[in-house]
């Protein structure tokens, strides 16, 4: 009888946790020829690697997210797979298209799981834009990413870097100060994050085309 124990499980988790949509077929390959599969003829040991393998890109998907019944319906249950295991190559193919939709999960949820934590400091911001102390640094930290990671995937997402959002989210607050209450000037500026007077004026003349007295002498005073 051959020997398939020597089948490296550890392998295939690493496979699926960081291999490429390039690369995984030859990883499995790989895999595979250590124990000999390509000569392996009867079923049942077939469905001992499969087994194994199939076993690990279930945990693997549910890991990431995945539910069982979306698993199930992409590649059956263990019950279903023998039908999949006729021949070698049928059991290659199988192996190939499990390891491969696996990865490919992997890749998606990867993505959103970093629009969702882009989203995080998006909100971060939002709720802390009055901070004077609020940096590309301070939002990094508050959400877990690297300041240069976080500055990239803010403006991929977004359109606009993170320090000028922050920027016209004080400037739109610093508005509706203006037109609808009785704050001076450097009240307001100090309200929405900015400590110097005249660094404000600046900033909100750039995105506005107005000097903040300018523009609460033009605005209507709300009631």
């Amino acid at each position: 009888m051959q020997d398939v124990k020597r089948l490296d499980i550890k392998k295939t988790e690493e496979l699926l946790q960081s291999g490429s949509l390039e690369n995984c077929g030859a990883m499995l390959d790989s895999v595979l020829d250590e124990v000999g599969f390509t000569e392996i003829q009867s079923l049942m040991l077939r469905l001992y690697v499969c087994m194994d393998i199939y076993v690990a890109a279930h945990a693997f998907a549910q890991k990431i997210g995945v539910s069982s019944e979306k698993f199930f319906e992409c590649f059956g249950t263990a019950d279903e797979i023998g039908a999949e295991l006729m021949t070698t190559e049928d059991t290659r193919k199988f192996l190939h298209d499990l390891v491969r939709g696996c990865i490919k999960w992997r890749i998606e949820s990867a993505k959103e799981s970093g629009r969702s934590i882009i989203a995080k400091a998006k909100d971060y911001i939002d709720k802390n834009y009055m901070n004077d102390e609020l940096s590309l640094l301070v939002v990094a930290d508050a959400v877990g990413l690297s300041p240069s990671y976080l500055s990239t995937q803010f403006k991929k997402e977004y359109g606009q870097n993170l320090f000028e959002y922050l920027a016209v989210a004080r400037i739109s607050h610093a508005r509706e100060l203006l037109c609808c209450t009785s704050k001076m000037v450097y009240e307001v500026a100090y309200d929405v994050g900015f400590r110097d007077y005249r660094y404000f004026s600046q900033i909100f003349k750039k995105y506005t085309g107005q000097t903040p007295r300018q523009f609460q002498n033009s605005a209507n005073i709300c009631p």
